[in-house]
């Protein structure tokens, strides 16, 4: 282990990190526990080739931190973790399948302590193998089957526009909003189709173009290029794909009022946020709106029923209503605001 390995964990206020090395992949994994105040620390497992394995260890432990604030923000009695499977090179395969259930076994070990679910390079294929060696998989039935968290996403997504458009316009409905939505997957493609039933006029873009003019001519809305998306007037911008399409290079040029969608990581940094605010644009935290699909899936893991799940993701919209008030009454961007708000219900939790 190098010097720089220890003093990342040394640094870290997380409760710990599991380490364990694959001989066969020379995959590194860890699983980052950051925070069990409100309940077993739960988060994705990410799989990816990083340039140095130290590269891993960061990501893991900056996502368990991100985990804790979004189970906190929406109130749910989860705590922060997240899994990274370090690669050096990718795997495919009976290779893939293989680490896949050694990673299943040693979150087995735990006994409980994590659970985790699908993320970045992950999916619910992916789940479905690790779930044969462990029952502490979210998205994964009693059959064996997996469940789509998007449409729970896309709902929590929706409910949050809905609290936006209230705060800039003091009327709720997206009838007759101009919103765009990027990326038209399994988030932004459900979303849309809700907004299409309420009279939104939906614009589109998508990495895909033929997709997004497909769907276009379907939903009599209009199709935008990737590159026109910054600079397309809207009143509500969704991103709904990669991360950092916010940055120093966009928000200059951004003409909507609202920036609110799925995307993980909607900001390049958090100076971006500031900006946005300088600009009167409404930035909704992407952790909070986005929380629907791992909310409903750690419901339906407890019992739940899907109906139930999605009523219950639906409270989304009172979340993001009472952070843009206490954001409004501060004048200060919402992101301040979501972070007071989740560091109140982890306070409260420690004095229980």
């Amino acid at each position: 282990m190098s010097q720089e390995f220890f003093e990342l964990i040394q640094q870290w206020d997380g409760n710990g990190v599991v380490t364990s090395y694959d001989a066969e992949t020379g995959a590194w994994i860890f699983i980052a526990l950051h925070d069990a105040r409100l309940g077993r620390p739960t988060g994705g497992t990410r799989m990816k080739v990083y340039p140095k394995v130290t590269d891993g260890l960061v990501d893991a432990m900056r996502l368990a931190e991100g985990m804790t604030y979004k189970w906190a923000g929406i109130r749910m009695a989860t705590g922060g973790a997240k899994a990274v499977i370090a690669l050096d090179h990718p795997v495919e395969g009976d290779e893939r399948e293989g680490l896949l259930l050694r990673y299943g076994d040693l979150v087995d070990s735990l006994a409980g302590a994590f659970a985790t679910g699908a993320d970045l390079g992950t999916g619910a294929q992916a789940m479905e193998v690790i779930g044969r060696r462990t029952p502490y998989v979210i998205g994964v039935n009693p059959d064996g089957s997996s469940t789509d968290p998007g449409p729970y996403t896309a709902r929590g997504v929706y409910v949050g526009i809905l609290a936006a458009l209230q705060t800039v316009f003091g009327e709720a409905s997206p009838e007759g909003r101009k919103i765009l939505v990027e990326g038209l997957g399994g988030v932004g493609l459900p979303l849309l189709r809700a907004l299409h039933q309420e009279g939104a006029r939906l614009l589109l873009a998508d990495l895909d173009e033929e997709k997004a003019a497909s769907l276009a001519h379907e939903l009599g809305a209009e199709a935008v290029a990737l590159a026109d998306v910054p600079e397309t007037e809207c009143d509500v911008y969704a991103p709904c794909a990669v991360g950092a399409t916010v940055n120093p290079d966009t928000v200059p040029r951004l003409k909507c009022r609202i920036v609110a969608g799925s995307a993980n990581n909607q900001l390049l940094s958090d100076a971006d946020a500031e900006a946005l605010h300088e600009r009167g644009i409404l930035y909704v935290p992407d952790y909070i709106i986005n929380a629907g699909g791992a909310l409903a899936l750690t419901l339906l893991r407890e019992g739940r029923s899907s109906a139930s799940s999605f009523e219950r993701v639906g409270m989304i919209r009172e979340t993001v209503a009472e952070i843009l008030a206490d954001a409004t009454d501060a004048n200060e961007s919402p992101i301040h605001a979501a972070r007071r708000h989740a560091v109140r219900v982890l306070a409260e939790a420690g004095t229980q």
